[in-house]
């Protein structure tokens, strides 16, 4: 065998145990690649109560119930299935009926998702309240891009 032949065989054989590698990286984390699970993958899957995972989708209209001590009952829906939703502590300014979310937390043996954290999501025409200030204050500002959820 020739050096070049060697050297062929060690660069395949390199790459074959890299290609190996990789595929049992992601094989081993396919089921928390996903940065959410909608409510119908909640649904579809049988999540065992207990198992801690992201909630993904957009609040219910006229879901959101506040209580004593900063608690929040919402659902969470994707226009096909609806998840309730537990929540005690500061929601996010941009949280309302409509928007979307992700709550991060557990089911428990109700159904009800319990919450430790949730986070409002936005579109990409969003710009915080100084920004947009300072683009009016410049001229810069047209009408029509006022972003979702402002008014001018």
């Amino acid at each position: 065998m020739t050096r070049k032949q060697r050297r062929l065989i060690l660069i395949g054989s390199a790459l074959g145990v890299l290609a190996l590698a990789v595929g049992l990286v992601l094989g081993a984390l396919k089921d928390s690649i996903v940065f959410f699970d909608s409510p119908t993958d909640l649904v579809e899957k049988h999540v065992a109560p207990g198992a801690r995972l992201r909630l993904g989708g957009l609040v219910k209209e006229g879901s959101v119930v506040r209580g004593d001590n900063l608690a929040v009952r919402f659902a969470v829906t994707d226009g096909k299935s609806t998840i309730p939703v537990a929540y005690q502590g500061l929601l996010p300014d941009l949280f309302r009926e409509g928007q979307g979310v992700v709550a991060e937390g557990a089911l428990d043996v109700t159904g009800t998702f319990k919450a430790d954290s949730v986070l409002a999501k936005h579109d990409e025409k969003y710009m915080p309240k100084e920004v947009a200030d300072a683009l009016k204050q410049q001229g810069h500002w047209k009408d029509g891009d006022a972003p979702q959820g402002k008014t001018q």
